[in-house]
């Protein structure tokens, strides 16, 4: 039984060392992937929030995609294929892509205090300049 499992994991450790998916002819580089899939990412979720505004002005994400970055569809499938046939490496691709995209998040997260902490000064001076005019009326 102890020889079998052997084999068996013998196998398995030769299998997995075997190219499921040769690599293309035109393959995507990993910098450039993780740019298209980050922004592939964006343009999903900005037509999920404003897709009557896509769908008004003509906008499709995947020909904006191929046009913004001289590619094909056929080398973007091809290039997806390949990547995600090696789980580290298109492991390593969507790291960055998150990476990114929390940047993007933790910044407007930022902007977004700032700007409130600025509204909320503004009214915070406007009632108290409007009590201070109340109080000049009230004590001649």
């Amino acid at each position: 039984m102890g020889k079998f499992v052997l084999f068996l994991m013998g196998i398995l450790i030769l299998s997995c060392g075997e190219k499921v998916v040769e690599k293309p002819e035109n393959l995507i580089p990993k910098e450039k992937m993780a740019d298209i899939l980050h922004d592939l990412a964006l343009m999903n979720a900005a037509k999920s929030a404003f897709s009557k505004t896509f769908d008004e002005n003509g906008i499709e994400v995947m020909d904006f995609i191929y046009k913004k970055y001289q590619i094909d569809s056929v080398q973007f499938v091809e290039s997806d294929l390949y990547y995600a046939s090696i789980p580290l490496e298109y492991q390593s691709i969507y790291e960055d892509v998150e990476a990114r995209i929390n940047e993007r998040k933790n910044l407007m997260d930022k902007n977004t205090k700032k700007r409130n902490d600025s509204i909320r000064k503004a009214q915070e001076k406007r009632r108290d300049s409007i009590k201070s005019a109340k109080d000049s009326l009230v004590d001649p």
